[in-house]
């Protein structure tokens, strides 16, 4: 079993590689992923990293957004628009269904793990793949900006991470407790995965969570060779998506496949970098992780299930 630590649209498109190699390659894959961007909205619990993950995997996902349901419609937007609700954060008609389902099934005294196991299957998504909310309990990302501190997507969404971020906090993260679920599969994983997700806001949150980085460090399958890969987020310099190069540096490091690699020392055996960084390969090494210089751009379902295949042929080494 694989377990993979995820976050956002980079995360959720190598989740897919991975899943698109289980059950043949890898017999059975959970995917452990962020909470800290949830929120409520209009009343709706939303839940934005699980929900594209959940989309990504049940192959619905927006192609050109990597968020929300391809082809959705905008009725009930436009509607609430028209009664003079300000519409920030697009909720799609058919992505609406998942948060009335959440939000009810939450209430109704289900935990966000057992309404997600709900969501996935009815997308049908295999049940060799599980999606594992890091946490059942509310933990809140804030960003600090010259604004004050922000809601993360009050930063993210309604301000498009505009603002320089001095420093980040996890709100209700010293309260809250990984899941059972999740401490299980870190344990038992042969191999850990940190997909190319923001190291900061979407890997941070769930290697805060108390007892996540001892359940990596200490895992149980002694059976077979334990190892821990981390896929890099920063090609270049940048992100492909979404502000991590941006928050690296105004946070003070290094915004590059090497600084991202600095913010997982010590947990990480092999780090994967793109082709166009492998000049940075023996700075990766020196870190003490095995550098593995591999396209990690991933348009299509097919470069993500090269990607995957590609991790997997390391560890195997």
């Amino acid at each position: 079993m694989w377990a993979a630590l995820a976050g956002g649209v980079g995360g959720a498109k190598l989740a897919r590689g991975l899943a698109a190699i289980a059950p043949n390659e890898i017999d059975e894959l959970r995917v452990i992923i962020n909470t800290g961007d949830d929120f409520a909205l209009h009343g709706l619990q939303i839940a934005p990293d699980v929900d594209t993950v959940l989309y990504t995997l049940a192959g619905i996902a927006n192609p050109t957004t990597g968020w929300g349901i391809a082809d959705d419609t905008a009725s009930a937007q436009a509607q609430l628009a028209r009664m003079g609700v300000d519409t920030w954060f697009w909720l799609g008609d058919r992505d609406l269904a998942t948060h009335i389902m959440r939000t009810h099934w939450l209430a109704s005294g289900f935990t966000l793990t057992e309404v997600t196991e709900r969501l996935a299957r009815s997308l049908g998504i295999a049940p060799h793949i599980t999606l594992l909310p890091m946490t059942d309990a509310p933990v809140a990302t804030e960003v600090q900006t010259p604004a004050g501190w922000l809601a993360f997507q009050d930063y993210f969404v309604r301000r498009h991470h505009a603002d320089p971020v001095r420093a980040v906090r996890f709100a209700g993260i010293s309260r809250a407790l990984p899941t059972t679920a999740t401490v299980t599969a870190l344990r038992a994983a042969e191999v850990v995965v940190f997909c190319p997700s923001n190291p900061i806001v979407s890997i941070g949150p769930i290697l805060t969570l108390r007892g996540v980085r001892q359940a990596i460090e200490h895992r149980e399958a002694e059976a077979h060779p334990r190892c821990c890969v981390a896929v890099s987020p920063i090609i270049g310099g940048r992100a492909l998506k979404g502000p991590a190069d941006v928050m690296l540096a105004s946070m003070g490091f290094e915004s590059s496949a090497v600084g991202v690699a600095r913010l997982y020392e010590g947990l990480v055996d092999i780090f994967v970098l793109d082709e166009s960084d492998a000049h940075l390969a023996p700075q990766i090494a020196d870190l003490g992780m095995r550098p593995l210089v591999a396209p990690i751009i991933m348009t299509t379902p097919e470069e993500s299930r090269t990607l995957a295949r590609r991790i997997h042929r390391a560890v195997a080494v």
